[in-house]
């Protein structure tokens, strides 16, 4: 893909002004860093920075079957959330492994807000829709919707002088909806990516640009930076978060990427039958976190093996931990040694580097979905 032809987000001339290096990313010419990755993701740990991720997609789903629509494609149960909660969640394939995952927003009764990653909104959308035989009211809002993730343990007081809503007392996974730096209905959500605490604020493009200049002034006393996708995903990784693409495709079950959580068969959905078989059955493999032992840092595709050298698995995810100063990562291993404290080798440079199955998160963060 070319550089014309690669989508921008509303603010992309800010971010080049800011000194970003920008690279191509699920379609879109997106920040990777401003500075470097390990200053970022230590600002994000320790004070608070502000992402600019308005490459993910957003659809509306309204109408008195929304809510059916939605709890047929996704495997949790959205008819738990009330208005002002969020959910996250999944959709599932026929074949036993996941289209994509995806936040769902509660914003009224008969109205739903759907979040799902960047590189598959068209494909969600697609499948979502052949699902929606009943008539329920879809819009695709992703292309007039900015969205900054402020995070960080310093992010409340960073944003608390930009709204009357009182920042710290939204819950975890909750939202509210208000006017913020001057916008309208800013959809205010204590979600994230980091594991840091912060904020999600859903922004029409037309306030984009002041609403972030707002957040880049009110938060410079706090230390508050921007930060690109590089500390985003090291970010993420510390904590465990599954990224889609590399530790959940359309071949991964959510059973054994560890979302039994979120998978529920207290209703039908797409291929619940068979993913209930699967959970009968027990799983061949699961995906773990580990850190390693010694030097060495894990990356994807290389191959997970045993003390005898054998296969278990492949890593989906790795990187050197900022936090640890040691090098972690996410991979399938086979069932019986996905247990915390199990070691493992990872196939580097020909050699095979111990490490250890350690639980989630791989470094303690402030939140934990």
């Amino acid at each position: 893909m070319t550089v014309s032809s690669l989508k921008t987000v509303a603010l992309d001339a800010t971010h080049q002004q800011l000194g970003a290096k920008m690279v191509p990313f699920a379609g879109y010419n997106m920040p990777v860093r401003y500075s470097s990755d390990l200053d970022e993701h230590h600002t994000v740990r320790r004070a608070v920075g502000m992402f600019d991720v308005s490459h993910m997609g957003e659809f509306r789903v309204r109408g008195p079957q929304a809510l059916g629509l939605i709890q047929r494609v996704t495997t949790n149960d959205a008819a738990k959330l009330q208005p002002g909660k969020a959910q996250y969640s999944a959709l599932p394939n026929h074949t036993g492994g996941l289209v994509d995952d995806l936040l769902v927003y509660m914003l009224a009764e008969n109205d739903y807000l759907l979040v799902v990653n960047a590189s598959n909104i068209e494909k969600d959308w697609n499948w979502i829709q052949q699902f929606n035989t009943e008539g329920a009211e879809m819009e695709d809002i992703s292309d007039r919707t900015s969205l900054f993730a402020v995070q960080g343990p310093k992010a409340v007081a960073a944003l608390q002088g930009l709204t009357n809503v009182d920042l710290g007392a939204i819950p975890y996974y909750s939202f509210t909806q208000g006017p913020f730096a001057g916008a309208p209905d800013v959809i205010i959500s204590a979600t994230g990516y980091t594991g840091a605490g912060g904020f999600e604020l859903y922004v029409p493009n037309e306030y984009a640009q002041r609403v972030w200049d707002a957040i880049m002034v009110a938060g410079k006393p706090h230390g508050l930076k921007p930060i690109g996708l590089g500390a985003r995903d090291t970010l993420r990784l510390e904590m465990g978060y599954s990224l889609y693409g590399n530790d959940i495709d359309d071949t991964t079950s959510p059973l054994e990427a560890g979302l039994g959580w979120i998978t529920k068969f207290t209703k039908e959905f797409t291929n619940s039958d068979a993913l209930k078989a699967q959970k009968a059955a027990g799983m061949a493999k699961k995906l773990v976190g580990f850190v390693m032992d010694g030097p060495g840092i894990p990356r994807g595709h290389y191959e997970l093996v045993d003390a005898a050298g054998q296969k278990i698995g492949d890593v989906t995810s790795g990187t050197q931990s900022p936090s640890l100063g040691k090098g972690v990562g996410l991979g399938y291993v086979r069932a019986e040694l996905a247990a915390p404290g199990t070691q493992i080798f990872v196939q580097i440079r020909g050699k095979s580097l111990p490490a250890t199955v350690h639980k989630l998160p791989l470094v303690p963060g402030t939140e934990e979905v």
